[in-house]
């Protein structure tokens, strides 16, 4: 059996850590790109270039030079922004990205603010003390409208607030609350920090082996996936085909789990390349890669992202099998090595 070269496992959970405790909701992500562009510049062969959208582009050179080929994660995370302070000082949110609003209740946020310091708060029902408002805790629908963001600033009017330096529109980031437990990682955004942390462990473990890629490849770090259009432009012309690294959704009718790395053949905007994801399906078989095959009835990658705009490539997705997506998420060590390896084996291919 061919052997791939290793990867060192420190390193990719080291920069998934420090990925997920970098506040970037979409359009706030210049601290997480700033990161990731430090860590990358180690690298002499790669050649970075930021995005007019404000994305991250590693250009490398392989071995031959006929079938460009591109691979994709995003930085960007679920997230908010202020709707409207209130008559009371708390705040009204407006969603980034597409999550159901019981799974940020309770949840500790930062606001950064535009003309202050970052706030603390925390995400709640509007009337969430069961001592006052018993039967509406149980029964009120979680909405826009029936969450706010209580300030951990004293405040009690829109004046005080705005005292803080809060305004209307400024990012609102949800704690990850990052944990680490007998192999597992669970955290809010492995979505899709988990993949570009498996990117950036594959990159140096070729680099460590002395190797390139067998074709030239450009790494686009998008950062505006959650809202549907991250890669829809960032690419240099002339490529021939994209792989996007995105998590697995597990549940109930899914072939998914946290253990594997997971090919999707299909989602909300249909199949995948075919040939493309027979290659992949080959690869693994051939390196042992423990892999799933799935399909997802409401998800979208940045795969497609391309598509839409007109890229005229194949296109494929693969990445680490997460459950309890767009809420308090989990993966595996198990699975983020095997995505690991499978793009490893994919750029040497």
């Amino acid at each position: 059996m061919k052997k791939l070269p290793d990867f060192n496992q420190t390193y990719l959970t080291e920069i998934m850590l420090e990925l997920l405790n970098i506040p970037s909701p979409t359009g706030y992500t210049d601290q997480v790109i700033g990161y990731l562009e430090e860590r990358l510049a180690a690298y002499p062969d790669l050649v970075l270039q930021r995005t007019a959208k404000g994305g991250l582009v590693a250009s490398w050179a392989g071995k031959e030079k006929t079938d460009l080929r591109g691979l994709t994660a995003h930085v960007d995370t679920l997230g908010a922004m202020v709707k409207e302070i209130k008559p009371n000082g708390r705040l009204k949110l407006t969603q980034l990205g597409g999550y159901s609003w019981n799974t940020i209740e309770g949840e500790g946020c930062t606001v950064f603010s535009s003309g202050g310091e970052p706030v603390r708060g925390t995400v709640l029902l509007n009337k969430a003390s069961g001592h006052v408002f018993s039967k509406e805790v149980s029964t009120t629908e979680r909405s826009a409208a029936t969450m706010e963001v209580r300030l951990d600033y004293r405040t009690s009017s829109v004046e005080e607030t705005q005292e803080a330096g809060i305004q209307v529109g400024d990012f609102v980031a949800f704690d990850p609350r990052v944990e680490t437990t007998r192999g597992f990682i669970r955290s809010r955004h492995l979505d899709d920090k988990a993949a570009v942390a498996c990117l950036v462990a594959a990159i140096q473990a070729l680099l460590n082996a002395g190797q390139k890629p067998a074709q030239d490849a450009v790494f686009l770090f998008s950062n505006y996936e959650e809202v549907g259009h991250g890669a829809a432009s960032g690419f240099p012309e002339g490529l021939k085909e994209l792989v996007a690294v995105d998590m697995a959704a597990i549940g109930e009718g899914q072939t998914s789990d946290e253990f594997h790395a997971t090919l999707c053949v299909k989602d909300s905007g249909g199949p995948y390349h075919h040939g493309l994801s027979q290659r992949l399906r080959s690869l693994a078989d051939e390196y042992k890669i423990p892999y799933k095959v799935d399909i997802y009835p409401y998800y979208g990658s940045d795969g497609e992202a391309y598509w839409r705009a007109g890229g005229d490539v194949a296109v494929a997705l693969i990445g680490p099998g997460v459950d309890a997506s767009h809420s308090y998420e989990r993966t595996h060590q198990d699975a983020l090595n095997a995505t690991t390896q499978w793009i490893i084996a994919y750029l040497l291919s």
